[in-house]
């Protein structure tokens, strides 16, 4: 494993006075871990993104401070939410002897055949697992090899990862980490949107056949009832005598 060495200078700049550091280059940051007093530091903003690029929240990091060397893992670096600057860094000074727990990012090796042969895409589902070790087992990053996915749907598991000596995983093993999904072209989408437009027309061509078949019915029927009997019954004067089909013979 590289080692990391960083310089940091203990500072008295607190609260607002930080800003005087963050214009002359520098980010405010905070060194803790149990059993040891927190301390106040300032470190050169470029050389931090050097080493924080490569050894991210996992890999050991030899602080010097004072002239004093302390192991340490980063933790919690606050960005601006707008620039993404540093704003504040936090080191927490670990012991060697003792395991610590440690969120691991995953990084894909190798090219699936279900992708070469535009059968489906990969999906990453996650990005970084839980585990536990000493911090010089550490593992900077762990590799997700998808060489052996051939088929939609095929997958890799945290239970199939190559986890190094030394390092327990304590991400549930049946999670998945990376999975073939299906390719959808723009081919297979038009085609799909063409036939859901048929199956309307057809819908509509079938709902239209049936209120007319209705209107039919109606109209033969109709037509079967004696003149004058067709819609409202009618009052039956006709077989009345003259001039009593409104009064009742005596």
């Amino acid at each position: 494993m590289k080692k990391h060495t960083l310089i940091v200078t203990k500072r008295e700049s607190l609260g607002r006075k930080v800003k005087k550091l963050r214009v002359a280059g520098q980010i405010p940051a905070t060194v803790y871990g149990k059993n040891v007093k927190s301390v106040s530091v300032s470190v050169l903003a470029d050389a931090f993104a050097h080493t924080y690029d490569e050894v991210g929240e996992t890999g050991l990091v030899d602080l010097s401070v004072e002239g004093s060397i302390r192991p340490v893992l980063i933790h919690n670096v606050q960005k601006d939410p707008v620039t993404w600057s540093i704003l504040h860094v936090e080191f927490h000074q670990v012991d060697l002897k003792v395991k610590v727990r440690a969120n691991v990012p995953l990084v894909t090796i190798g090219e699936s055949p279900a992708v070469t042969q535009k059968k489906g895409v990969v999906l990453h589902i996650l990005d970084e697992i839980e585990v536990e070790a000493l911090p010089t087992d550490l593992p900077e990053k762990i590799e997700v090899d998808v060489g052996g996915l051939i088929d939609v749907n095929a997958e890799v598991q945290v239970g199939d990862l190559r986890i190094p000596k030394g390092v327990t995983v304590l991400s549930d093993s049946a999670l998945t980490v990376v999975k073939i999904g299906s390719l959808v072209t723009r081919e297979a989408e038009a085609e799909a949107a063409a036939e859901a437009a048929k199956a309307a027309e057809v819908a509509a061509a079938s709902a239209e056949g049936e209120a007319g078949e209705a209107k039919k019915t109606e109209g033969e029927a109709s037509a079967d009832l004696p003149a004058g009997k067709a819609g409202k019954p009618q009052a039956e004067k006709e077989d009345l005598p003259a001039g009593k089909a409104g009064k009742k013979s005596e």
